[in-house]
């Protein structure tokens, strides 16, 4: 269960941002953020509605069904019951008395879908008491995203683990290439997924491995059947993630691309360098504000790196967001550099991991992602972890 202190510090949040006080509400599992911060994962039966009010001064209080009154145990503050939907709602409005302003998780316009786990019917029932919902979104990611120093040294790990990795497959289709041996896409993916489970890494879904046209299509898959086999002249893109297999693990996720030949062409160079400088324009937008104790929101970054291919002619080929946040899953909840997909307003909050991805999909031709990890580190130092690919891997 969470301590005094964790809801303590909720409090402050929630007084800093002129919020009355946090609903946390959950039904079977429907709202994770909520489970995650009462430290409900690992407790048994929980099947009926239950809500924690943490109001921003003051004692929490608990709403309780009857036949589950044990759910919230040890945690601070008193328990009312109910039974009826009538008792559900009295209780509720009881327990909302004197507030005008509630966080739930929530999210106006449906602006960032990643924090709406409360359904629409309860955000009906609590708007029913005279109180204005806001979300939680501002405050939420401290709670769900942090990374401890120990999390820290096993993400780190995975980025030198990926870089390493990433050298290794260069190498075994260089010698396919060089030798004659027939290579698909698909054999390169379950070499990379052989590599994880070799040295003890896992991931939620398999590596990429995309050829030519393929790599045109930021979330192509090789199948076994499909695959098509590596050939001199091919232009390659491996995109490659995992994390140590070990409770509470983050993972680390990194993209490269290289080219089947002596060289790449003109063509491949000149959208390499400027996805490569948006990249870089990003991350030193990040860095800099950062350094000055500046925080940014993920839809500024985001645009900060769109505009560089923007103008370089090529912002209707840059078809996903520029990075994801990251934590023990690849595509973590903390803020997203987007907006694009959604407007992801919230800050780039320090000791926080996110990818840093943008691409350019060429149809029919090719495609470049460059892929790395930033980690906002204390005292405004930022971290760069995977490596970073400066030209095109030749591979003869």
């Amino acid at each position: 269960m969470p301590s005094e202190a964790k809801i303590q510090t909720a409090q402050k949040y929630l007084q800093e941002e002129g919020v009355d006080g946090w609903l946390l509400y959950d039904f079977q599992g429907l709202n994770p953020f909520a489970r995650q911060f009462l430290d409900l994962e690992g407790a048994g039966l929980v099947s009926r509605r239950y809500f924690y009010w943490i109001p921003a001064r003051g004692a929490p209080r608990k709403l309780l069904h009857v036949i589950e009154p044990h759910t919230l145990d040890g945690l601070p503050g008193e328990s009312a019951f109910y039974l009826k939907w009538s008792e559900l709602e009295s209780g509720l409005a009881d327990l909302l008395r004197g507030a005008r302003k509630v966080a739930m998780e929530y999210s106006p316009r449906a602006a960032l879908p990643y924090i709406s786990k409360v359904d629409g019917g309860m955000i009906d029932l609590v708007r029913g008491f005279g109180v204005e919902v806001v979300s939680s979104a501002s405050f939420l990611q401290y709670f769900t995203c942090v990374l401890s120093d120990a999390q820290l040294e096993l993400h780190i790990a995975a980025g030198q683990f990926l870089d390493h990795t990433a050298a290794k497959t260069w190498e075994k289709i260089s010698h396919a290439l060089k030798t004659g041996s027939k290579l698909t896409e698909y054999d390169v993916r379950m070499f990379i997924a052989g590599e994880f489970e070799k040295h003890h890494f896992e991931a939620e879904h398999l590596p990429i491995c995309a050829v030519n046209a393929h790599s045109a299509d930021p979330h192509f898959e090789p199948k076994k059947e499909e695959s098509r086999p590596i050939q001199r002249g091919d232009f390659i893109l491996i995109d490659l993630w995992c994390k140590k297999s070990q409770p509470g693990a983050v993972y680390g996720d990194i993209t490269r691309v290289g080219v089947a030949d002596t060289q790449p062409t003109a063509r491949q160079k000149e959208i390499f360098q400027i996805v490569r400088r948006a990249q870089k324009a990003c991350t030193d937008h990040i860095q800099t504000r950062y350094s000055r104790g500046e925080l940014t929101r993920g839809c500024d970054a985001d645009q900060v790196c769109r505009k560089v291919i923007e103008q370089a002619g090529y912002g209707q080929y840059f078809t996903h967001r520029t990075g994801h946040n990251i934590y023990t899953k690849d595509h973590g909840p903390g803020a997203h550099l987007d907006n694009l997909e959604t407007i992801d307003s919230r800050s780039l909050i320090p000791s926080t991991c996110f990818s840093v991805e943008p691409g350019i999909y060429l149809p029919g031709e090719f495609g470049i992602r460059l892929e790395y990890d930033l980690f906002l580190a204390k005292q405004g130092e930022t971290l760069i972890t995977g490596g970073v690919q400066e030209e095109i891997v030749t591979l003869f």
